[in-house]
């Protein structure tokens, strides 16, 4: 592919949502943090395929594995401007270079093209386009500990900004017990119990706070949950 020609500048994107008291900005920078720093491992892990028979074996050398080659090679634009934060760039490409969009349209089913589909959703949020974030996001899948979490919280932060309470937190609680560990639950954990607040159901978000405060208690979330609990009256023991 052409090299990038484009004259402006693809790394400061102007439209940007506004920051909500969720602190979706935040969420946002966990999960790019987490995509830029190990993205060899994400496209290696997600959506493995087991060949289980001699005809699948010649499929995935002769059709699989040439086509999942070229879908890589096509998304490898898209995650650059990506990383440099310009999200429609990396939804649409430059008009010389594919965005996920046409990594999506292309090659569907491979483990870029999911790949695509996650960074297709955190790019529309991005931008202030929730629903259609969440539309990739649920195309999304990942058989992995944090990658998972962290795109089912992002679409519990979409749904915050689309006053949907009840959807985010669904959303939160799926990614708080999707995986347990004390990198995603908590603040997961911690989300939902926020939103649970909104919705006015006090007695639902103490059960989060105190699942929170006994499961990982040295966690930023887990120190902070006796002030949590105390605001919404429940005295310490």
């Amino acid at each position: 592919m052409a090299e990038v020609t484009n004259k402006a500048n693809p790394s400061h994107d102007t439209t940007k949502p506004a920051k909500s008291e969720f602190d979706l900005q935040e969420s946002m920078d966990r999960a790019e943090d987490f995509y830029k720093k190990n993205q060899n491992v994400i496209l290696g892990a997600i959506a493995a395929v087991v060949i289980l028979v001699g005809g699948y074996f010649a499929y995935g050398n002769f059709v699989s594995k040439p086509k999942e080659q070229k879908a890589q090679a096509m998304i490898f634009h898209a995650q650059e401007y990506f990383a440099k934060d310009s999200f429609k760039l990396a939804l649409n490409g430059d008009g010389n270079n594919y965005g996920f969009l046409q990594v999506i349209e292309k090659y569907d089913g491979t483990k870029a093209g999911n790949l695509a589909h996650y960074g297709a959703g955190v790019s529309y949020i991005r931008l202030g386009d929730y629903q259609n974030g969440i539309n990739q996001l649920k195309d999304f899948s990942a058989n992995d500990d944090v990658l998972q979490p962290l795109a089912l919280g992002i679409t519990g932060d979409a749904y915050m900004e689309l006053n949907k309470v009840d959807d985010a937190i669904a959303a939160y609680k799926k990614a708080a017990h999707s995986s347990d560990n004390a990198l995603t639950s908590p603040i997961y954990l911690l989300r939902a119990g926020l939103a649970l607040e909104k919705a006015g159901k006090n007695q639902d978000a103490i059960e989060l706070y105190k699942e929170i405060k006994s499961k990982y208690p040295q966690t930023n979330e887990g120190r902070e949950m006796d002030k949590y609990l105390a605001r919404i009256g429940e005295v310490k023991e």
